[in-house]
This record gives C-alpha cells, structure tokens and sequence, in this order.
C-alpha cells in the first residue's frame, strides 16, 4: 500500500474469509505491547471466537486487503449496559493512511445503532499519542488520568488516559 496517497478505505463487518488477516493485526498490537491490555495472541479458531463475542467486529478494506479491524462490545451491564466499549487495531504499514479514523468515525456511527449513549475507552495508554490526538479531533473528552495504570513491555508503568464520547 502506498505510504504517499490515501487510499479509500471501506469499513464492513468482518466474514469468514477475513479471518486471518484480522487476527494477524490483532496479534500485531498485542505483540507491541504499547496499547492492548491483552498480553496472548490469538490464534485463527481463537480469534473467530473472540471477534464472534463482540456485538460488531468490522475491518477496513483498502486496495483490496484487510488492513485493519476494530471490536465494539458493552462496556458494563444493567444500569450502565447503554456504554460501550471498543479496540481499534492498524496493520503496521497502513498506519498513518487515515485507516484508524475510518475505523473510530464507523464505530461511533455504528455504537449509536446499536442503541448505545456512550462510547468509552477504559485504558488509553498516555504514551499513544497518535490515538490520543485522533480521538480529540474526532470529539472525544478525557476522564483524567489514571497513574501507572498500564504495564509496558519493558516492565515499567505508563498512565492511561480514559475518554468517551456522547453518541
């Protein structure tokens, strides 16, 4: 893909065959260990079964291939069951190809079809900037800061930073 041009990204909810690809980019965060709690990749029949639990799991396509993917889900139950949550996942050369905006401006189009108020993220790794920046451009607001909440690879802790947005 081409680091030069934008490409046009088409956002759709994941099928079968895109099975591979998407757990090869979830792996790829959670093998970077910089913004995904999560510390075990996932294989191919983990994964379907993992993105199946979500309430919408939806990969963006450009130029032909899966270059990334994002998991929408409940963020709590009961009283506060209309907050969700979501993970947002680039392949590592798309980054910086506008593929994460497409990927948050569909989530928040979608969390509010699904009927949810709110959009949360729990665990925003201070550090990830470039996450960081796209959310504020894109209208979300920082809870605070919560200290040492996130342990990175190297062992030390960075602060995650909670946001949301109104749907």
């Amino acid at each position: 893909m081409s680091q030069t041009k934008k490409p046009v990204v088409t956002v759709r909810p994941l099928r079968a065959d895109d099975l591979p690809a998407a757990a090869a980019i979830w792996n790829q965060v959670v093998e970077d260990g910089i913004a995904f709690p999560q510390m075990n990749t996932l294989t191919t029949h983990e994964a379907e079964a993992f993105f199946a639990q979500q309430d919408l799991t939806a990969v963006a396509e450009a130029d032909g291939r899966i270059c990334g993917l994002y998991i929408l889900h409940p963020n709590n139950v009961g009283r506060c069951g209309h907050i969700c949550n979501a993970s947002y996942a680039v392949e590592r050369s798309c980054r910086g190809l506008g593929i994460g905006k497409a990927l948050v401006s569909d989530c928040l189009l979608r969390a509010g079809e699904l009927g949810y108020r709110v959009l949360q993220f729990n665990a925003v790794v201070a550090t990830n900037t470039v996450a960081r920046r796209l959310y504020e451009q894109l209208g979300f607001q920082q809870l605070g800061t919560i200290p040492g909440g996130f342990l990175m690879p190297d062992g030390h802790y960075e602060d995650i930073c909670p946001y949301y947005h109104e749907l």
